[in-house]
């Protein structure tokens, strides 16, 4: 068998949104073998790239094939490099109904280093963002402290009242349990906030 149908064989047997890795692959052949057949299979639309030696099976429906999901291609890409992948501030707040502003490009913030993806004709964009950012992430509360980042002091204070109302008891503890993670400002706005 040949070294691109073993790859896709492996890549078959995984559900969808998993990863192949090259170094994964090596036991197939050596590296430059295996980043050889990676390329034909990209070019040959059989893999999607999603970064430096991870790939993505293309999805296939009864439509034809297309890209991974964005959200897909993003849980991958944290997997594989150990990295931290969150929506961005500004679609938190978007999410938590603070603003009626929708992001238009699609923006993540890393704890690793900026750079963009291309999936199919979808470009994404990871950028690179301070430790604290990250605070919680994959959590309710850390989509609460990104969107405050995002509209500041001035308007985050006000916010972070009327989220208190909404917010689940669980939730707005653990903002406040975070606090002292966060910028100053930010961990002042949620202790007024935790006492009112």
């Amino acid at each position: 068998m040949r070294l691109t149908e073993q790859i896709l064989a492996i890549a078959a047997e995984h559900p969808d949104g998993v990863a192949l890795s090259a170094k994964n692959l090596l036991h197939l052949g050596n590296r430059a073998a295996v980043d050889q057949a990676l390329s034909r299979l990209v070019g040959r639309k059989q893999l999607v790239r999603i970064g430096r030696g991870v790939y993505l099976r293309p999805v296939t429906t009864r439509f034809g094939t297309r890209a991974p999901s964005v959200e897909q291609a993003i849980a991958a890409l944290a997997t594989q490099r150990g990295e931290i992948i969150v929506s961005t501030a500004a679609a938190a707040a978007n999410a938590l109904g603070l603003t009626t502003q929708v992001p238009v490009r699609s923006v993540y913030l890393t704890s690793g280093r900026s750079r963009k993806i291309q999936l199919g004709m979808q470009m994404v964009e990871l950028r690179h963002a301070p430790r604290w950012q990250f605070t919680l992430a994959g959590r309710p509360a850390g989509d609460v402290i990104r969107a405050l980042a995002w509209l500041g002091p001035a308007k985050g204070e006000a916010a972070l009242k009327t989220l208190k109302r909404t917010l689940p008891p669980e939730t707005f503890g653990d903002l406040v349990a975070a606090a002292p993670l966060l910028p100053t400002w930010l961990a002042q706005i949620i202790g007024k906030a935790a006492y009112l």
